[in-house]
């Protein structure tokens, strides 16, 4: 008989706490139960934070291997669902780390010919530029020219703040519902 169906009533943290002190004791069953029944909490952890979907599988692979190699060190005095967490969490970095230390090798500088020609200057994107062009005149004045000095020119929130006026916080409140209604117009 399957372990979860014995279990069906115990909160899934203390099912797995038991799960886990049973299979330190070489309970094989308990072993295999704890993986499986893991996998879904595993999944569904990683899976909104990730960029790429295809990493998911990989990530729950190397959480799984992870516990394999660690489990000898969880305590059964402490809460599982946080050890696990913390599994996931290392293995996340670790996976983001090893993708974004070799995509600064796949990074263009803007100032490369072949990337402004096929990216900046192609009449196929001039369309988008018009939208948004149109997006921005639309705006009342005062908000266009926060919104331009910070998103656009990269002037601090305390330059534009003292060139228009305003406080600081004034100045980011413009610049983020500025930033939304151009998000809901232009989708």
């Amino acid at each position: 008989m399957p372990l979860s169906n014995d279990n069906r009533d115990i909160p899934r943290g203390e099912l797995w706490r038991d799960l886990a002190v049973r299979a330190q004791k070489g309970d094989q069953r308990a072993y295999a139960e704890l993986l499986r029944d893991i996998i879904p909490f595993i999944k569904g952890v990683v899976a909104g934070g990730l960029a790429n979907p295809d990493w998911v599988d990989d990530l729950v692979q190397d959480v799984l291997i992870s516990v394999h190699k660690s489990l000898s060190t969880y305590s059964e005095d402490r809460p599982f669902r946080p050890w696990l967490m913390a599994i996931i969490q290392f293995r996340r970095t670790d996976l983001l780390r090893k993708y974004y230390k070799s995509a600064g090798n796949r990074s263009v500088g803007l100032e490369d010919p072949a990337f402004s020609n096929t990216h900046v200057t192609n009449p196929a994107f001039s369309g988008e530029l018009k939208d948004i062009e149109a997006a921005l005149a639309e705006l009342p004045e005062k908000q266009r020219k926060v919104f331009e000095m910070i998103k656009i020119h990269g002037y601090s929130a305390q330059e534009v703040a003292d060139e228009m006026g305003m406080t600081v916080s004034a100045v980011k409140v413009s610049a983020h519902r500025t930033m939304n209604k151009l998000k809901d117009r232009l989708g």
